[in-house]
């Protein structure tokens, strides 16, 4: 792989930093963006890391024997699919994505490709050191019989079939995969994750046993090797295929937030793509149930990304407790990023109203001004733009905090692999895009968080 080059795509845009905190005590639901001019002071890069290659079958291999027949040139990497803080400075875990992935077009249509088909998804805990990013430790994802979960898709009726890396042989469902996305760790070892197929939030032993894997009801997921527990609302069945669940942030009182990465597809695929409106969740552990559940707005994706005028490219990757109800929310393009600061206030939960309601009509995706509905849409205010950071990477999934004032990034490189049948050279093993794993340092402008 060659080294990414920090920056060159990047593009300038000013910065808005925060408001006092005191004045955040004022905010209330049903209301937009805001923001201020940074001044003279600008976030920018302090540092960073990058993840040396290492062969994805002898990584994976290494965990559960066997897993892995062929790795086809692939690389380790997708480990920038989330970032928490494991205590020690520099340190943090991370979690695998579903492993390497693609699209390749047969007779017009895409079919979704997995070459490492028995990949298993990993916990990750890295260690920044200097320029390098270090594997310290690393956990495998397994069922109750200590098999792997794999990252295939699920059910033939809400999953993408899975095919060969050439899209030539289908592949089985596997009703065990997990499409992993946000972690964090729970004071008893134990670590909680989501998941992008159910969606679903995933209980998870400090050795990586599945304990528990929470669904919404009426998935019907049938055939797993764990407890499946259908504990969430129903409306989630109408996620967008591939756009679950991908955000997820630990409360100081150890209650869960989670982010649906996209707008749901209610009451149709097209009012999903157009929408702006997603969802947040709170869980609580103790109670095993979805407490609140919250209305995001993004941003115009031109404002968001104005090299982009494809609503449906919005999603929200990351959500980080800030302390109290306190949240920072990353939505993002693939080429673009931006932080903004949430509080969760009561008032804001529909939780069992009339918009988890299929039936609702219009839909809560399908309001052009939710707000003026009389939604109670979550005020947001933004803290950093990415894009006008020098040095920050594309696709930025994994947000930190790591120390006052500072954030930890990670990147999603995709284990390397693009879309297209181009992927793969003649042999069968893979033409590397040369997009690394890089965990980047940003010092924030003093008083943004």
């Amino acid at each position: 792989m060659s080294p990414l080059v920090p920056g060159k795509r990047r593009v300038r845009r000013t910065l808005a930093v925060g408001v006092p905190l005191a004045a955040l005590a004022a905010v209330a639901v049903a209301g937009t963006a805001s923001g201020a001019p940074a001044g003279p002071a600008a976030a920018e890069v302090t540092g960073g890391a990058t993840l040396p290659d290492l062969p994805l079958g002898e990584f994976s291999n290494h965990l559960l024997p066997g897993t892995v027949a062929d790795d086809r040139g692939v690389d380790l990497g997708g480990i920038g699919s989330d970032l928490y803080p494991a205590g020690r400075k520099g340190e943090y875990w991370t979690v695998t994505d579903r492993g390497p992935n693609g699209q390749i077009k047969v007779d017009g249509k895409k079919r979704r490709t997995f070459p490492v088909p028995g990949f298993d998804p990993a916990i990750v805990k890295i260690k920044v050191n200097g320029d390098a990013v270090e594997v310290i430790d690393s956990i495998p994802l397994t069922t109750t019989s200590g098999k792997a979960v794999t990252g295939l898709p699920n059910q033939e009726s809400r999953d993408e079939k899975p095919y060969t890396y050439d899209a030539r042989t289908p592949l089985a469902f596997d009703p065990n995969g997990l499409d992993t996305e946000g972690i964090v760790r729970a004071a008893d070892g134990s670590f909680w994750l989501v998941d992008e197929y159910g969606p679903s939030l995933v209980h998870v032993s400090a050795h990586g046993r599945v304990l528990a894997r929470h669904v919404p009801k009426g998935l019907a997921l049938k055939g797993a090797d764990y407890p499946v527990v259908e504990s969430l609302p129903s409306i989630l069945l109408h996620r967008k295929v591939n756009r679950g669940f991908e955000g997820l942030a630990q409360l100081p009182n150890g209650d869960l937030v989670l982010a649906v990465q996209s707008p749901l597809s209610v009451p149709d695929q097209d009012a999903g793509e157009a929408s702006r409106t997603t969802r947040l969740l709170r869980f609580s552990p103790r109670k095993a149930a979805v407490t609140a559940e919250y209305a995001y707005r993004f941003d115009a994706v031109d404002v968001v990304d104005p090299g982009e005028d494809d609503t449906s490219e919005l999603k929200i990757s990351s959500v980080v407790a800030l302390g109290g109800d306190r949240l920072l929310v990353e939505e993002r393009t693939d080429k673009a990023a931006r932080l903004q600061e949430v509080r969760l206030t009561r008032g804001a939960n529909i939780l069992g109203g009339r918009w988890d309601d299929d039936r609702t009509s219009p839909s809560l995706e399908q309001l052009d001004d939710p707000a003026g509905s009389g939604v109670p849409v979550l005020r947001k205010r933004l803290v950093v733009d990415l894009n006008a950071v020098d040095g920050v990477p594309d696709k930025i999934e994994g947000v930190a905090l790591a120390g006052r004032g500072t954030l930890a990034l990670i990147n999603d490189n995709d284990f390397g692999m693009t879309d297209g049948a181009e992927a793969f050279d003649a042999d069968g093993r893979l033409v590397d895009s040369g997009v690394e794993t890089r965990v980047t340092y940003v010092r924030l402008p003093k008083g943004a968080l």
